[in-house]
Formats: C-alpha cells, structure tokens, sequence
C-alpha cells in the first residue's frame, strides 16, 4: 500500500512564497504522474499543477507563479508557489498515478494567503 505524507501549509501574506511537499511511502515503483490539486471553500476541487514524462503542466491561474518539480529518487514532489494571492487560499492535495491506473491522495494541507 502507498501512504502519501503532505508538508504543513500555512499562512502567507499576499506575494509571498510557500513551497510543499508530498512524499510517497510503501511502494517504490516507479509513479507516472504526479499532481497537485486544491480545493476552496464551496469550489469543486481543481487540478493546478501536475508532472508526467518530464513535461509539467499548469492551470491557467497558476502559471508562472507556481512550479512543479520532482524528485524521483525520494518519490517526492514538491510544488513551489510564489506571488501568492488570496484566490491561492484553498486545500492542496497530493495524487500519484502508478503504471497500470492505481491512484492515491495525500492528505489535505491548508494554505491561506491573507494580510
């Protein structure tokens, strides 16, 4: 089984950096996909970011603000987010997808931007 551990959001004022972190336990094989998502309050949850076949992808509201990356020697990916707006204020989740279509989440980790 895979257990995904989330680094601790927090609160940021508005421009400012925050970077996460989600590694995965367990299981060692190689992970296809990598993803962030978030949810705000009374939104549908979204994907904002994600990195397969070393290509990244970005939604709209992000790019150029936030960066993916990964590590796959520590099944780690991390997601550095900079010029952070109160619109950032969500709850971000971690997903891997594992070759043959085994999915799993990390647990939620609060991000508030507010001055």
């Amino acid at each position: 089984q895979v257990q995904l551990v989330v680094s601790v959001g927090g609160w940021v004022q508005p421009g400012g950096p925050l970077r996460l972190s989600c590694a995965a336990s367990g299981r060692t094989s190689s992970i296809n996909a990598m993803r962030w998502y978030r949810q705000a309050p009374g939104k549908q949850r979204e994907l904002v970011a994600s990195v397969a076949f070393g290509r990244a992808n970005y939604a709209g509201s992000v790019e150029g603000r936030f960066t993916i990356s990964r590590d796959n020697a520590k099944n780690t990916v991390y997601l550095q987010m900079d010029s952070l707006k109160p619109e950032d204020t969500a709850v971000y989740y971690c997903n891997f997808r594992y070759p043959g279509g085994s999915s799993f989440w990390g647990q939620g980790t609060q991000v508030t931007v507010s001055s």
